[in-house]
């Protein structure tokens, strides 16, 4: 019950501060990303801001033994740069450039009755989907292709460990 209102509560705070900052008005973030024409700069103060806020209280957190609401901190282990994460970043950012949202602000905007909204958070899921059928597949297709391939940890879904 703790953990839900914690969570509850940092989602809440997370939106009014999406709202608060304008991320959720997608003509505002296609200024801020149009750096050859009339650029809005204020987004890059709200990122600043956001940056040193988690900056410094992920420090003081990660100096408990344990979050709040969960027996110990889920830390992601990789750390390499492969074809998926890259790929992955470019599909968000010609999104978020296309559109104007991010996943965050466009969950928030729905509360608005935003059409544009729905249709990026509809689009967003059936692209959520369709990465859960097809990543496996193209594994196996990958797998059976190059057979004397070794796997490559962190690649296509392989894991790290082997």
């Amino acid at each position: 019950m703790r953990s839900g209102v914690v969570a509850f509560l940092a989602g809440a705070l997370f939106a009014i501060g999406l709202t608060v900052a304008g991320m959720t008005q997608p003509a505002k973030v296609i200024g801020f990303l149009d750096v050859t024409g009339a650029w809005d700069p204020s987004l890059a103060f709200v990122m600043v801001g956001a940056i040193t806020v988690h900056a410094v209280t992920r420090r003081l957190v990660l100096r408990r033994r344990a979050p709040f609401g969960a027996a110990a901190f889920d830390e992601p282990n990789a750390r390499s740069i492969d074809a998926p994460l890259v790929a992955g970043a470019a599909l968000f950012g010609v999104g978020w450039g296309a559109a104007g949202y991010c996943p965050g602000p466009a969950i928030v905007s729905l509360g608005t009755g935003s059409r544009e909204a729905l249709v990026f958070v509809a689009a967003m899921a059936v692209g959520m989907m369709a990465h859960r059928f097809f990543r496996p597949r193209v594994r196996d297709v990958l797998a059976r292709a190059l057979p004397e391939a070794p796997p490559v940890p962190g690649a296509l879904g392989v894991a790290a460990d082997g």
